[in-house]
């Protein structure tokens, strides 16, 4: 049987050429600030502007026939449901996203432009994902989730695959964590690859539901706040496969504070004028936290996306 990381390995070569090979671009005026060799995993320059297009791709990659012609079912309000709509839309799989009925209008829209269809679930973002499940299993097609997915995952991991071989000696990477797909992937590249690389967890303090499961060394539901960083929101399933690869792959977790991740968004915004969401702000507040302990030191911060409102973002780092 084939392990997760020659699934990643495999994938890394199946998504091309419609996943792109993003940037890893060193930022001077970062480096000189924070003291160390800083560079930016430019995944918000990723289709559908985050990493998610990755694991999206790579799922619908492995269908059968039949499943491709009947489509999938997903639930999101976000990343994860554009991406799956245009890996959709490119691999010619119909794509239904179910999302609450509270969801953000332009978030809705931005899945329609990408060719998918959205059905509106009374509730928060739990009940649209559990009538999402039920549906899939009536019509017996593939639901597929943000991340409890091991074809999600693996093509996730193919950002990790991409740091090896742009950046072959880093000390460490900080990545935001959600559901754990991205750090998943991206850790276990590095365990293998990059042995000597520590792969750094970020999460914001009101959003701390993977890091307090990590922590306790189980799953449970944790009660969180608003947060800006809305990409790594919410709970971790019960059974999730991303909990046992996190405690193997995730060398040390960080929280960081809103007022940290609106100081890191604003700072990208004036050095290398990137505009990013929480989520990503996230990983670069982390890597501002620890950079007195890796002065002179290589190290990768991957943006994970930029997928937010002008008027949020202009207000947060206002």
């Amino acid at each position: 049987m084939n392990t997760l990381f020659d699934q990643i390995v495999a994938a890394h070569q199946a998504i091309r050429p419609q996943v792109r090979v993003t940037p890893l671009d060193y930022s001077p005026q970062l480096s000189l600030a924070l003291g160390c060799k800083l560079f930016l995993k430019c995944e918000h320059l990723q289709h559908t502007g985050s990493f998610k297009f990755r694991g999206a791709t790579n799922k619908l990659l492995q269908l059968s026939a039949a499943e491709r012609e009947n489509g999938v079912i997903s639930a999101s309000t976000g990343n994860h449901g554009q991406a799956i709509a245009y890996a959709g839309q490119l691999a010619g799989v119909p794509i239904t996203v179910y999302a609450p009925t509270t969801a953000a209008t332009v978030k809705l829209d931005a899945i329609r432009a990408f060719g998918g269809k959205v059905e509106l679930v009374e509730g928060g973002a739990l009940n649209s994902e559990l009538e999402a499940s039920r549906e899939a299993t009536a019509r017996s097609i593939p639901f597929v989730s943000p991340y409890n997915d091991i074809d999600i995952v693996a093509g996730q991991g193919t950002c990790g695959m991409e740091l090896v071989e742009q950046a072959p000696e880093l000390d460490a990477v900080f990545v935001a964590c959600g559901g754990g797909g991205l750090i998943s992937g991206i850790g276990t590249v590095l365990k293998t690859l990059s042995p000597h690389t520590q792969v750094i967890g970020c999460w914001p303090e009101n959003a701390t539901s993977l890091y307090s499961n990590l922590e306790a060394g189980h799953i449970f539901e944790v009660e969180e706040q608003d947060t800006l960083s809305d990409g790594t929101a919410g709970g971790v399933e019960l059974g999730a496969i991303t909990f046992p690869i996190c405690q193997r792959v995730i060398d040390r977790k960080v929280l960081v504070s809103e007022q940290e991740i609106k100081a890191a968004m604003g700072l990208i915004a004036r050095t290398d004028r990137w505009m990013i969401e929480g989520a990503a702000g996230v990983a670069l507040a982390a890597a501002i936290q620890l950079a007195p302990e890796f002065q002179g030191k290589k190290v990768a911060v991957v943006l994970c996306g930029k997928n937010i409102v002008l008027e949020k973002f202009v207000k947060a780092v206002g």
